[in-house]
């Protein structure tokens, strides 16, 4: 009888649950830690280039005015030399109203017009009361003229005898009377003509108009309103229709230290920079120096006029001066730029700059002359030229940077 081979029992062979599972782990963890690793860089690069600072640039440029020298400084405002707040003459209510602000107006173009009714109504009686006397007086010049004919056949008749000297006398005083009274009446209807044009300026200063060219910066009152000149009614009346300025006339005004105003005379030259425009030179100089001073702050006043008026120019703007001399600048040293302020930095008491050069900055120490508006002039230690940065934070030399575009 044949056996039978037996058959391997495959039941026993399995595979190991937890080694698969311990596996599998180990594959996951390497993945998450290679992602971490991804992300870890992503970041390193993204601080690494948020430490880079964005910097603006300023370029120096040579010193103008070479050959004068600066010989102080002083802040003030564009104040205008015609600028008035125009008003009505009379108490009255407004019912038009042409002024609006920034519109150019001419000398004698009218801004506003007040209730003309009872201007109206007063200069109609005053010319009916003109006409009456003046119908009186034609009506006593024609008794006159009856009178000195009466006055001639009186004189032939008494002369003849036939008239008594009686009859005369009461001829002439017949005639003389109605001359007095035509003089009389003569000063009634000039009386008159006078109340006439009274009335006639009452309805004339119901229309206010400009005193001067102009532009309208300010309109004080609306339609409806009651204006006066004085103060009147508290605060339901106003006193003033529209204010104007006459740009033609904008100058400087700045107070200058007493100590100092021996440096300013009239004719000098002047740089004036406006605080709206920090960049723009506008050639001016002294027109005249205010012969009082202030006690309370130890200024003298002193007005500047511009060598050229621009439109860019407005009333009350804020704007620093240069006062230069005629003394001829020193020669000796490098030629003197301009920068901005604040290129300027002070670093443990010495005044020092950040140029720029191949996107990397370079510290600088120079040597600071005058202010002249928004720049400061440099002595020594940077070039026409040079690339400058102004108002970044703190930086080290050989720092890089980058320049905002």
């Amino acid at each position: 009888m044949a056996v039978r081979p037996t058959e391997p029992d495959l039941s026993a062979l399995k595979i190991d649950e937890r080694a698969r599972s311990r596996s599998g782990s180990k594959w996951l963890r390497w993945v998450a830690a290679g992602v971490g690793a991804c992300f870890l860089a992503f970041a390193l690069g993204f601080v690494l280039i948020g430490k880079t600072p964005s910097v603006q640039l300023a370029t120096a440029h040579s010193a103008s005015g070479g050959t004068r020298v600066a010989l102080l400084n002083a802040s003030g405002y564009v104040t205008p030399r015609r600028r008035a707040t125009v008003a009505a003459k009379i108490t009255g209510r407004v019912v038009k109203m042409y002024a609006e602000e920034g519109m150019h107006v001419e000398a004698g173009q009218v801004l506003a017009v007040l209730d003309e009714s009872d201007a109206r109504t007063r200069l109609i009686s005053a010319q009916a009361d003109r006409d009456a006397t003046s119908a009186a007086l034609a009506d006593l010049r024609v008794n006159l003229a009856n009178a000195e004919r009466e006055l001639r056949r009186t004189q032939g008749l008494e002369q003849a005898g036939v008239a008594s000297p009686q009859a005369l006398d009461l001829a002439r005083t017949t005639a003389d009377s109605y001359r007095a009274r035509i003089e009389q009446t003569d000063e009634q209807v000039r009386a008159a003509e006078a109340r006439v044009k009274v009335a006639q300026q009452d309805l004339d200063n119901c229309i206010v108009r400009a005193p001067f060219a102009g532009i309208v910066v300010s309109k004080d009152a609306q339609v409806g309103e009651m204006v006066s000149p004085v103060s009147a009614g508290g605060g339901f009346t106003r006193t003033g229709i529209a204010t104007i300025v006459d740009m033609k006339s904008n100058e400087v005004e700045v107070d200058v230290n007493e100590s100092y105003i021996a440096r300013v005379e009239p004719g000098q030259p002047v740089i004036s920079v406006l605080d709206a425009y920090p960049d723009w030179k506008i050639p001016s100089h002294v027109r005249t120096i205010i012969p009082t001073a202030d006690r309370q702050k130890a200024t003298v006043k002193v007005r500047i006029s511009f060598d050229k008026l621009d439109p860019r120019i407005l009333p009350d703007m804020g704007v620093k001066v240069t006062f230069f001399g005629d003394e001829p600048a020193t020669a000796q040293g490098a030629p003197r730029v301009l920068v901005p302020q604040n290129a300027v930095r002070q670093d443990n008491g010495q005044s020092v700059v950040f140029l720029y050069r191949g996107g990397k900055v370079e510290r600088r120490a120079v040597r600071v002359g005058a202010i002249q508006g928004s720049d400061v002039e440099i002595i020594a230690g940077v070039a026409d030229g040079d690339r400058l940065v102004v108002g970044a934070g703190p930086l080290k030399d050989g720092q890089r940077v980058d320049v905002k575009q």
